[in-house]
């Protein structure tokens, strides 16, 4: 009997509000957008490939102070391959991607479903992020319905790692075969599998093809889907 629900954050739950996870909703008030919108979108590619190195790379960071000074050493390595973009202030950039909870915005359907879920579910987030993601839950009133929200900087590891997955379970006091685990991305959902927890991907974007292509697994589209999916009791 499915007693628990783990979702991943980041396209399964919400979504970035300017349409790119690393452009926060006042860039371009530090960033001239007639400048950057002519250059070559593999250009810009590759400059946030090369920061996000550095910032993966960080792997523990426990609070919104450290992680402020990380995405100003971000920006700074941003800024250096693409000078021409000329950014005014780069810790003020830095700060509304750290402060400004309105950076990711929360699908309609999980908005809907979720308290339903929650009248049957324990429930927790467990996501490849850093600590202001949970400052994004609580400003958008969305924290109520989760028991823990498990930040990947804040334990010093990625999914699939199973510690990720284990630190939830043992705080919503379940056991994993008790737990289903949603996410967007295969080898996470599989990273989940090998720890004796069913797992479904999100697909709201590749829904068909997806579906297609990966046989073997249970793909959804949206919350709606996930919902009749855990009435039928077929999992």
């Amino acid at each position: 009997m499915i007693k628990s629900i783990l979702f991943d954050s980041g396209r399964v739950l919400n979504m970035s509000s300017t349409g790119h996870w690393f452009i926060p909703p006042k860039f371009f008030e530090y960033v001239n957008k007639e400048k950057f919108l002519l250059i070559e979108k593999e250009k810009i590619n590759n400059a946030f490939s090369n920061a996000q190195k550095y910032l993966f790379n960080e792997k523990l960071i426990k609070n919104r102070k450290e992680e402020l000074k990380h995405f100003i050493n971000f920006y700074k390595l941003f800024s250096e391959n693409l000078p021409e973009i000329e950014i005014k202030n780069i810790e003020e950039l830095a700060k509304d991607i750290v402060y400004n909870t309105n950076k990711y915005v929360f699908y309609d359907d999980v908005k809907e479903v979720i308290p339903r879920l929650k009248n049957k579910y324990k429930m927790a987030v467990v996501s490849d992020a850093w600590p202001s993601l949970e400052n994004v839950f609580i400003d958008a009133d969305m924290k109520k319905y989760f028991e823990t929200i498990v930040i990947s900087t804040q334990i010093g590891t990625l999914k699939p790692d199973p510690k990720m997955y284990e630190t939830a379970i043992k705080s919503l006091d379940v056991n994993n075969s008790e737990t289903i685990f949603i996410d967007d991305n295969k080898n996470n959902c599989m990273g989940a599998e090998k720890i004796g927890i069913k797992s479904i991907l999100m697909s709201r974007e590749n829904y068909d093809e997806d579906k297609e292509k990966y046989k073997e697994m249970l793909v959804v589209k949206d919350f709606y889907e996930l919902e009749k999916l855990l009435q039928s009791e077929i999992i």
